[in-house]
């Protein structure tokens, strides 16, 4: 894994073996943050990343600068490792939660420029990501939620759907405020 672009661009990392995680590839993110490059100042965007497992999308928002990035996994290891990297790297400003994803969601009083979430494909319900994050309004003015899935999940319906990119076996789903 490494960091794309920022003051970290062109860095590896190496995680663990034995983390249960199915890290987004290196070309699903490049294409990902080609696209919010032109649509965000990542300087000041507050984000919530979901399902963080190694944490690879939060260290691309901590590399551009952004304002603050909770990283959010209920797998104690991955967690250590976030938290071990980030001080590591000097991401000050990258903060992570060891709960449930959804249980995080449903309990969350706090309002996001940008929520990335990358649960297991195999997630039963993972549709409720974006009922609850559009029911209770976690998106701030002009806010971006984006959910990475495999093709048998169609989000097209829900309210806040924006578009579909696709790479190869990973899909993007936007949903903009």
């Amino acid at each position: 894994m490494r960091i794309i672009r920022g003051t970290h661009g062109g860095r590896k990392i190496l995680a663990p073996a034995n983390l249960p995680v199915r890290p987004t590839t290196d070309l699903a993110k490049e294409s990902l943050f080609n696209i919010l490059e032109n649509h965000v100042y990542f300087e000041d965007l507050d984000v919530l990343d979901l399902f963080a497992g190694t944490g690879s999308i939060s260290y691309e928002f901590a590399s551009r600068g952004s304002k603050s990035i909770l990283a959010v996994d209920i797998h104690p290891r991955c967690v250590k490792f976030i938290a071990e990297t980030a001080t590591r790297m000097n991401f000050s400003q990258l903060k992570p939660i060891r709960t449930s994803a959804l249980g995080f969601l449903q309990h969350c009083t706090a309002k996001f420029d940008l929520i990335f979430a990358d649960p297991p494909y195999d997630l039963e319900g993972v549709e409720e990501i974006a009922k609850i994050v559009i029911e209770r309004q976690l998106l701030k003015e002009k806010g971006w939620l984006i959910i990475e899935h495999d093709k048998s999940h169609d989000f097209s319906s829900y309210p806040g759907f924006d578009q579909l990119r696709n790479y190869g076996k990973v899909n993007f789903s936007f949903f903009r405020k």
